[in-house]
């Protein structure tokens, strides 16, 4: 066979595109394996983010239902207080405070007027007989008393 014979050409072509071949296959593949574990990446992420959004869903239902329960508890809780106060005849204090009432002078008088005074003894801190200092220190009029010689 002669060097130049179109079979040896032919194969050497063969040779030549599988070799070209065989590498453009090799840099293709790579882009194309990086693209496909980016897709599956991808899949797998909306595939979490799915199921955050359903857990999420679920967590905002309980606490809507949790809610609801504390508000009819709240509504049952008023309507025995409002059974209990009707049963004692008893007035209603409203989250709002009322306006002073007036005497009949014109005058408005404080809203709590109608408690009970507080006993001056002990409120004032003034050694009353409920001080904590009562009966623990002589009373000044005995020291002066004391200090001083009668005179005649």
């Amino acid at each position: 066979m002669e060097a130049n014979s179109p079979f040896i050409f032919a194969l050497i072509g063969a040779v030549v595109g599988f070799l070209i071949g065989l590498l453009c296959y090799r840099l293709a593949s790579k882009g194309e394996r990086q693209r496909a574990t980016l897709k599956q990446a991808l899949l797998e992420r909306e595939h979490q983010i799915a199921e955050l959004k359903k857990a999420q869903g679920r967590h905002v239902g309980d606490v809507r239902q949790c809610l609801e329960a504390i508000r009819s508890q709240a509504d049952d809780l008023e309507d025995k207080l409002d059974a209990a106060s009707e049963q004692w005849e008893l007035a209603r204090h409203t989250a709002t405070p009322e306006a002073p009432k007036t005497k009949a002078t014109g005058t408005p008088t404080p809203p709590n007027a109608d408690a009970p005074v507080t006993p001056r003894d002990y409120a004032d801190g003034k050694n009353g007989t409920l001080s904590e200092e009562y009966g623990l220190k002589e009373s000044k009029a005995k020291e002066s008393a004391v200090t001083q010689p009668p005179r005649y």
